[in-house]
Order: C-alpha cells, then sequence, then structure tokens
C-alpha cells in the first residue's frame, strides 16, 4: 500500500469535514457537486403533474404521390434518328411543341388554383370543408352538438345600470365583496385540454348553462369547440399506455379552418349552428389588420377595429355598401367595446396612449358627401382630419365625450356589464378604473371628467411580440362586478369594480400560460383560459 503524504492526508480531511458540514446544511446540491450521491426519500418526493396530453388522432393514410422529378429534356426525346427525314423531323418537333404547350397551360393552371386558394373565403362552406381529412368523422358528433344548444335562444343579458350601486352604504357592499371572494375561493382546475393546434389568441363562452362549450381562436385562422366536461373517449399516449387521470385530455373538442389561408389576419367568418354552414363576414382590402371586435347585446351590428386607427360599423342586416369606416386616430385601434346598456357609447384604447368614449350618433351623422372612399371601394370612409374637422363643427358636438392619456399605450379598454364602469391595461403596467354616472350620459356634452377613480399597479407584460395582459369584466349581471386578469406567476387575479383584490386563484402543480384575455362566467363559478394550443377550465 502506497504511503500517503501528510498533504493528502489534509486534504482528505478537510473533504471530510466539508462533507460534513454540508450534509448537515443540507445543501444537496453542493454535496452532488462533491461527487457524492445524495439519498432522496421517497416520502419527500411530490410528483409532479405532467402537461396535458393530447389525444392521438387516428389519421388516414394517404396514397403516395411520387414528387415531380426535373428530367433532361434530351433524355425525354430519346435517341434521334440519323437517317430521318425531313417530314419525320418536322412532325416530331410539331409533337414536341405540342407537349411543351400543354405543359405550359397545366403549370399556368396550377399557379391559379394556388392563387385562387390564397384568397380569403367569402362564400358560404359546407361544415365538411372546414375539417381536414383526419377529422372529417367527427363532424357527426359536431353537428348534433351544436344543434342541441341551439334549440334554446340564449339572448345576451343587460344589467340594470343602477345595480350594485351604494349611497355612502360600505356595509351592503362589503357584504357583496365578502360573497363574491368565499365563491371564488372554492374554484379548481377541473378540465384540460390541447383545443387548437397553434398559440390561442381569444376565447367565449357559449352562454347555455347546460353545457360548458367554449370557443377558441388560434393564430392560424383554426377555431377550437370544446366541451369541456362531455366524457372523452379513453386514450393513450405515444406508446398506447393509458395516461393518468390528472394528465389527460378533459372533454371533447373539435378544430374547425374557418378562415383561409391560415395565415389571414383580416377577415371575419360567421359559422351558424342551425342551419350548420359558414360565410365570410368581413374582409379588408387595403392591408389593414383587424385587431377587436365587439357587438351590442342584439346581435344586430358589429363595431371593429384595426391596425390604421379606424373603426368599422357593420348592420348584419344591410348590404354591404352601408358600410362605414371612421378614423378616429392615427395610430392603431388595439380595442374596442360597446356599451351594453348605451349601445350608441363606444370605448377606444389606441397606441397613441389615449383612451377615448365616442357618441355613435354623431358619427353616423356625417354627411355622405365627405366620404373619402374609392368610388369604386365597398361603402363609406371617413378619414381622420374629416372626422375632427366635423367634430368641431355645431352638429359634430358631442360626438367625442371623454378622453384620457396614458403613460404608455392603452392595449384594452372595456365597458362593465352595467355599463357604468371601465377597465384600462396599458403598456406602463398599471390598471385605471372609472365610473361614471348616469347623469353624464343623459348629457349631449362632453364629460366633465375623465380622470380614473383608481390605479392598481399590475405587471401585464407576457413577452416580447405578445399582446400584454388584458382585463375582462364578468358578463354576469346577477353577481357584483368584478373583472379578471392574469400575472405572470401563472395565476388569476380578480379585482372587484372599485379596485380591491378579490381572490387569486393559482395551481402550481398544473402549470398553464394564461391568455392575454380572459373569459370569465360566475353563473357557475367557472373561469377558462389559456395562451399555449391549449386551455384549461376552473370549477367548484
Amino acid at each position: 500500500m502506497p504511503m500517503i503524504s501528510k498533504y493528502e492526508q489534509e486534504r482528505e480531511a478537510n473533504i471530510a469535514r466539508n462533507r460534513a458540514l454540508l450534509e448537515e446544511l443540507e445543501l444537496k446540491q453542493a454535496v452532488a457537486g462533491l461527487g457524492i450521491a445524495a439519498s432522496v426519500s421517497k416520502a419527500t418526493t411530490k410528483a409532479k403533474v405532467q402537461p396535458v396530453q393530447p389525444k392521438k388522432r387516428v389519421k388516414k393514410e394517404a396514397a403516395e404521390v411520387e414528387a415531380p422529378r426535373r428530367q433532361s429534356s434530351r433524355l425525354k426525346r430519346g435517341a434521334i434518328d440519323l437517317d430521318e427525314s425531313p417530314s419525320k423531323r418536322q412532325k416530331r418537333e410539331a409533337e414536341m411543341e405540342l407537349i411543351r404547350a400543354q405543359e405550359a397551360e397545366e403549370r399556368l393552371a396550377a399557379e391559379e388554383r394556388a392563387r385562387m386558394a390564397s384568397r380569403p373565403r367569402r362564400h358560404d362552406l359546407e361544415l365538411a370543408s372546414l375539417f381536414s381529412e383526419e377529422e372529417a368523422e367527427e363532424i357527426s358528433s359536431l353537428r348534433a352538438t351544436l344543434q342541441d344548444i341551439a334549440q334554446k335562444p340564449n339572448p345576451r343579458r343587460v344589467a340594470d345600470t343602477e345595480a350594485f350601486t351604494y349611497d355612502n352604504d360600505n356595509k351592503k357592499q362589503e357584504s357583496h365583496v365578502t360573497e363574491l371572494r368565499e365563491r371564488l375561493q372554492s374554484l379548481k382546475i377541473v378540465s384540460r385540454a390541447k383545443v387548437t393546434q397553434d398559440r390561442v389568441y381569444s376565447a367565449a363562452y357559449h352562454p347555455e348553462v347546460s353545457k360548458d362549450i367554449i370557443f377558441f381562436g388560434d393564430k392560424h385562422g383554426q377555431l377550437g369547440i370544446w366541451d369541456a366536461r362531455a366524457t372523452p373517449d379513453e386514450v393513450g399516449d405515444e406508446d398506447d399506455e393509458p395516461l393518468a387521470n390528472e394528465n389527460a385530455e378533459g372533454g371533447v373538442y373539435w378544430r374547425l379552418q374557418v378562415h383561409w389561408p391560415a395565415t389571414s389576419k383580416s377577415s371575419i367568418s360567421s359559422v351558424k349552428m342551425d342551419p350548420i354552414n359558414a360565410h365570410n363576414v368581413y374582409a379588408t382590402e387595403d392591408g389593414a389588420l383587424i385587431s377587436s371586435i365587439d357587438l351590442p347585446p342584439m346581435g344586430n351590428e358589429m363595431w371593429i377595429s384595426d391596425s390604421l386607427g379606424g373603426v368599422t360599423h357593420l348592420d348584419l342586416r344591410e348590404d354591404s355598401s352601408k358600410t362605414r369606416w371612421y378614423g378616429l386616430s392615427e395610430q392603431k385601434i388595439g380595442c374596442i367595446s360597446v356599451n351594453p346598456t348605451r349601445p350608441n357609447f363606444l370605448l377606444t384604447a389606441s397606441n397613441n396612449r389615449l383612451l377615448k368614449i365616442w357618441d355613435s350618433r354623431k358619427l353616423a351623422e356625417i354627411a355622405i358627401e365627405l366620404s373619402d372612399a374609392d368610388p369604386e371601394a365597398t361603402g363609406l370612409e371617413y378619414g381622420t382630419e374629416t372626422v375632427n374637422q366635423w367634430l368641431e363643427t355645431q352638429p359634430g358636438k358631442g360626438g367625442l365625450r371623454a378622453e384620457w392619456r396614458h403613460d404608455k399605450s392603452v392595449s384594452s379598454a372595456y365597458w362593465d356589464p352595467r355599463g357604468r364602469s371601465i377597465v384600462s391595461t396599458s403598456y406602463d403596467d398599471k390598471l385605471r378604473l372609472w365610473e361614471i354616472s348616469s347623469e353624464r350620459f343623459s348629457s349631449t356634452g362632453p364629460f366633465p371628467s375623465s380622470r380614473p377613480f383608481s390605479q392598481l399597479t399590475h405587471n401585464c407584460q407576457t413577452g416580447k411580440w405578445l399582446t400584454i395582459l388584458r382585463a375582462q369584466w364578468s358578463p354576469n349581471p346577477d353577481v357584483y362586478p368584478h373583472f379578471t386578469i392574469g400575472n405572470m406567476n401563472h395565476a388569476l387575479d380578480i379585482f372587484s369594480c372599485k379596485g380591491d383584490l378579490v381572490a387569486r386563484l393559482v395551481d402550481k402543480e398544473k402549470y398553464v400560460k394564461l391568455s392575454h384575455r380572459l373569459d370569465a362566467v360566475l353563473t357557475d363559478n367557472i373561469f377558462q383560459g389559456d395562451r399555449r394550443s391549449g386551455s384549461y377550465m376552473l370549477s367548484p
């Protein structure tokens, strides 16, 4: 046995002392750095819930089509007879010319088909055309689900404008907030699914109370329809092993490609449930990108904001020639909201840092002769300069009721169900709240003051090139007004209309990325939303 030097003995002793000290301090990573295997107690190990696993969809095996290959013209012609006569040579050349002409026609026809396929859809579509080939067999189940929920009308409920208003009765207000907080504390995640293939940009809850039907729109024009509480088919993972209950998808969902091409960003399509078909409602022709849409409670009109700083008014009962476009900002309008109790009042949020309240009745009075639209264009257009000049005239006074400048761009602003409270989000990471009394709406002039009564600091950022987090009011008129907004700690923050934090919902075991906009329905204590190509639902 070789002799160990005194230096080596001291070194081994130091390592032993350090090892004992690190183990005593429970610094397991440092112990592992010394090459010591740390023992892990099974009792302290907690299995994490894995991300939701999408169910496998059986794809039909398509017949393999050999890709066209470039061929040599010399080899294609074959061997040329050196002793051929002039007549045979002329005949051969004529045949080759005919072949080249046919190939040119086929190439032009293929290019025309590709060009037509890349144009937005503007005609009625059968439901089968919206499915991919591997999902075509699911048409019958979707048809049955949509026709089932279409049997009973679900009109949009409008709240009382004076609901939940208190004349210095703080005790009554506190009792409503306490009741709301108690209902929210019992929420938990009960269903998860990968509803769409790409990033979710929007979501909406169907008002049918007997089912939880949620619609999702992704970045490539796909519409996901999720029956969140339906009994799913038994599926396995990639190795055909049954998935654990906490990792399996919940409910049943379908995917429709309602926008075409898939990268289209400037069209609106409608999918009717009974009878089931789809058709194009609106498409921009000047390259403007649609940023948001909103409809009054009756559903006969539609307001659309775009990236050019304009808003478009559509009356769905009239011809497209009645469409009107108003330039209300010199920069992008990222959000438009229609007052649910007073539909003539519009709320716009723009990149020029301004939140504005408009009276659409004054905008509708602009003379047709002032339209800036091209004579061949569909509808009327009124540019920013024309609108500003109209607002300075006597008939146009009162068209702009109020405005408030934020420190940075305003990403969103929404009316509450009563049509009297407003919440806005901005790139300055603040939530601002307004409350407007009914007396102000009844006047014809600008509001006396447009200062928010509360400002809340909230991290609204989500990452580069992504829409920042937006606040969304609960549409239920029977509960105390409150709004929901996600935060970067993968939680939901719920605030009252007075700016009080009512609840913070988080489940660290089930990792989720929150959507920039969350739709909330409190009739059954349900929330849902996800930024990835999936979703989740909270319920008691």
